[in-house]
């Protein structure tokens, strides 16, 4: 590894003995194909999956073994109408896994989360039995402030690019705290502790994924 790696790893070390006290599992792998491969193992055979459309997810190649594997994929990314839409989301919360990153992590295990429809953050706090989340070393931030700030200039920004948004995000590659109609940033979560111990699974990676 790398001397950026082996910093994240002791980084992730000690976040993983704060995430034990807030009731959620933390992992740390040096590369994408064993936390791939430890997540696949992890999950039985025939599970239902579903997943929040993470950047992270696809490309540390998750879901490509996921869409390989024996398993019920719910993917909202095939649905064609609003009620489809809504139709998916209703299993998706009933799944067994969902697939996710987070927005943000501090080094003192609290999680941050932005979102625009609100089913990612939804489905975090509350449905799905298990969240597995995989988290790139660019994750890390000081306190859920900063978090909030490297969300809404760094990830917001990307995302407004990759979905084509009316933000002033996209024209100017920063928040301009918007209230438009194209908005992502409709819901800030912090997550502080997981009221079900164990059900919030983080997979830390010693490479940068997503945004």
């Amino acid at each position: 590894m790398t001397n950026k790696q082996l910093a994240f790893r002791t980084a992730a070390e000690g976040i993983i003995k704060k995430l034990k006290l807030r009731n959620m599992e933390g992992y740390f792998f040096e590369d994408s194909a064993s936390c791939v491969k430890a997540i696949t193992d992890l999950m039985e055979e025939g599970s239902t999956i579903s997943w929040g459309g993470s950047e992270s997810i696809k490309e540390c190649g998750l879901m490509e073994a996921i869409k390989s594997g024996n398993y019920t994929l719910i993917d909202r990314t095939t649905a064609k109408t609003p009620e489809e839409s809504r139709e998916l989301y209703v299993k998706a919360v009933l799944s067994d896994y969902y697939l996710m990153s987070t927005n943000a992590i501090t080094y003192d295990g609290e999680l941050i989360n932005i979102d625009g429809n609100g089913n990612r953050v939804a489905c975090l706090i509350h449905g799905p039995k298990t969240i597995i989340m995989v988290v790139g070393m660019n994750k890390l931030v000081s306190d859920a402030q900063s978090g909030c700030a490297r969300v809404r200039n760094v990830a917001a920004s990307a995302n407004s690019q990759r979905l084509n948004r009316n933000t002033p995000c996209f024209q100017n590659g920063r928040c301009g705290d918007c209230l438009s109609e194209d908005c992502m940033c409709n819901h800030i979560v912090v997550t502080r502790r997981s009221g079900v111990p164990g059900r919030i699974k983080i997979f830390f990676v010693a490479e940068e994924l997503g945004y």
